[in-house]
């Protein structure tokens, strides 16, 4: 089996807990989307300290959807640009 392959576990700290994370991807990268993931968790509380952990999570999560969203339309517009050019 291939090293991309391989399902490994990833202990990585998100507020404070801990959490064990399995996945092909590498060690480091895993580390680094819980890190991305962890800022964002704290930015957002941070702003709203009186708010749940799950409603934190739950801005985050529609926050990185948005997100996400924009740049698949965006990817989309410079697709069809591109088609355009050929």
């Amino acid at each position: 089996m291939s090293t991309e392959q391989e399902v490994r576990s990833v202990r990585v700290q998100i507020l404070g807990e801990e959490h064990v994370v399995r996945g092909q991807a590498s060690e480091e990268y895993i580390k680094s989307l819980a890190a991305a993931v962890n800022a964002r968790l704290v930015e957002v509380q941070r702003s709203n300290p009186l708010l749940p952990r799950h409603r934190v999570a739950i801005l985050v999560a529609l926050n990185l959807l948005n997100e996400l969203e924009k740049l698949k339309a965006e990817h989309e517009e410079l697709l069809a640009l591109m088609e355009e050019v050929k």
